[in-house]
């Protein structure tokens, strides 16, 4: 039985009544829910001005190419997760080790900064295409055909080289525990790798790769920074377009909307793909026993190697070669007080995101262990919703509620003081905190959950034998036990929010730049080299969960 399943005190006694902390789960997610409350309200009561012309001109073409990036993103990214994860877990060729850590690199580089990179190095007057110009002797662009990076075909290559890690650790951790008993397999039917890669080993990493597979969907929705700099109209994008450019909210409220159902449906078949992977999991982990690795011929090896290095390289290499070349060239800007401010936002914003969530999330996990009911399991599974929400989606949610408050006591204070307060909520970094908050509530609540899913549950019923009070065993017991969950759940949320474009690009207060939307708005203006600096820095930032990840991977292999 897993130790969150055995019976404590509390948990018995948890069916009977509603209990202050459940109470407390359910606020806390009826306030991590009021922006996708928001959202349908608006869309079903905002009339249709404009929707007619949404439909016959706008949602074919971005629906489209959205349903396209998705497909082929997707199917980018499964070929090269799983493949590789695959390579890595069961042969020995050179540079595997090496390898097996820098192919999770590729997830601190935000799709954005993958964007502008790909960009930069692809484009006309780019490294490649000067290195072609210069070997066969063209002038022109009219004397030779080269791919155009800004398309639909450029979309897929940049995000799937950075999103492709996510089925990587998953199929990865698949693989790995399948151990002695793909070994076995191979013996008992008398095929080689291959085959038993095709027969048995992939049918039983299916719900690890739908997991990842889903994250990879989610994340594309979500991206805005790098669909807009390549030219890709996705549903994203047309809502953030349609909104801002054109004026017409309710239009891209309504867009939000079916963005929304869109993701829920994502969400459904990742929780249930999580469910038969941990039945899976279960099963296997009684029979784990590593494998050894079989050894590739010189020839095969080398093919092995080369064949997990290209995605490093393109998802990695390329990205940070481009921006430290920049960067150096723009040393000086150092001492940009511009540099310096949008840092100075970026704290502003992440560190108090990483403890909301952090408070928030300790608040779910614990209520659902000390009071595993219904209503508990619920307020969770609400309050884990915001992650798949694209950033746009949710600054609509948000933004509206929090105008509708400040207008509210506005007109209060003006009737009964004379005095206009403004836009305490939605006018301020206050709007940036609570959407990011929403967005990653689940990271936290999942990071610190895994800690408590750690400890037994006669800790706590030791504890309150020797007479503490439940406070005495959470301050005594259970938070210094849980510390290490609790430290990496608020890392990766601040470098989450660190990373986060579009929901900080449209609800940022006037001149409020943050290191992401430095970036953005320098690549914008054409002008990449000047991004190269603060997009380092988010990048450095991203690579320390991601050594985290990698290494609390290779302990479990």
């Amino acid at each position: 039985m897993h130790p969150a399943e055995h019976p404590t005190a509390a948990t018995m006694r948890a069916g009977s009544r509603i209990s202050p902390l459940t109470i407390a789960a359910i606020l806390l997610s009826a306030l991590v829910a009021m922006p996708l409350i928001a959202i349908f309200v608006i869309a079903l009561t905002g009339g249709t001005n404009g929707w007619q012309h949404l439909i016959v001109n706008v949602l074919p073409r971005s629906g489209a190419q959205t349903l396209l990036l998705l497909v082929m993103t997707g199917a980018f990214t499964t070929i090269t997760g799983v493949t590789t994860a695959w390579l890595v877990t069961m042969f020995e060729f050179p540079f595997r080790r090496l390898l097996s850590f820098a192919l999770v690199l590729p997830l601190a580089i935000p799709s954005y900064l993958a964007a502008y990179a790909f960009g930069e190095f692809l484009d006309f007057a780019g490294p490649v295409q000067s290195a072609l110009r210069a070997l066969f002797g063209y002038q022109t662009i009219r004397d030779y055909w080269f791919p155009d990076i800004r398309s639909l075909g450029g979309a897929v290559l940049v995000l799937g080289s950075v999103l492709y890690p996510y089925i990587y650790l998953s199929t990865r951790a698949a693989f790995g525990l399948q151990g002695r008993f793909a070994a076995d397999a191979a013996r008992t039917l008398g095929v080689g790798p291959l085959r038993l890669f095709l027969s048995v080993q992939l049918p039983m990493a299916r719900p690890a790769i739908i997991i990842g597979l889903a994250l990879v969907m989610m994340e594309t929705l979500n991206d805005i920074g790098a669909v807009e700099y390549l030219g890709v109209h996705t549903l994203t994008f047309t809502i953030y377009e349609t909104w801002l450019n054109r004026g017409n909210l309710a239009g891209a409220t309504q867009i939000a909307a079916c963005l929304v159902l869109i993701v829920a449906a994502l969400i459904v078949i990742e929780r249930r793909a999580r469910r038969r992977q941990r039945f899976a999991a279960g099963k296997a982990t009684a029979m784990h026993q590593r494998s050894a690795r079989v050894t590739l011929s010189s020839a095969r090896g080398w093919l092995a190697t080369l064949v997990c290095a290209l995605p490093f390289l393109s998802g990695f290499i390329i990205p940070v070669l481009v921006l430290g070349s920049y960067a150096l060239k723009r040393l000086n800007g150092l001492a940009d007080p511009k540099l310096f401010k949008a840092l100075l936002h970026s704290l502003e914003v992440s560190l108090p995101v990483a403890l909301v969530t952090l408070l928030g999330g300790f608040l779910l996990a614990y209520a659902q262990r000390e009071r595993p009911s219904w209503p508990t399991r619920f307020a969770v599974r609400v309050g884990s919703l915001g992650y798949g929400i694209p950033g746009t989606v949710l600054a609509i949610g948000v933004l509206l509620p929090l105008a509708g408050l400040d207008n509210a006591f506005d007109g209060v204070m003006r009737t009964h003081l004379g005095l206009s307060t403004g836009l305490l909520l939605s006018g301020t970094a206050f709007a940036i905190i609570y959407a990011h908050s929403v967005r990653f509530m689940t990271l936290a609540e999942g990071t610190v959950d895994a800690g408590f899913q750690k400890l037994s549950p006669h800790l706590d019923m030791a504890s309150r034998t020797l007479g503490r009070t439940r406070l005495q065993t959470l301050v005594g017991v259970l938070l210094p036990n849980i510390r290490p969950a609790a430290i990496t759940a608020s890392l990766l949320v601040f470098i989450e929010s660190l990373k986060e474009l579009p929901a900080t690009i449209m609800l940022r207060p006037f001149n409020f730049n943050t290191l992401s939307t430095m970036v953005y708005e320098s690549a914008s203006r054409s002008r990449v080299q000047d991004a190269a600096l603060p997009a380092l820095v988010i990048i450095a930032a991203g690579l320390v969960p991601v050594i985290l990840v990698s290494h609390s991977l290779d302990n479990n292999a």
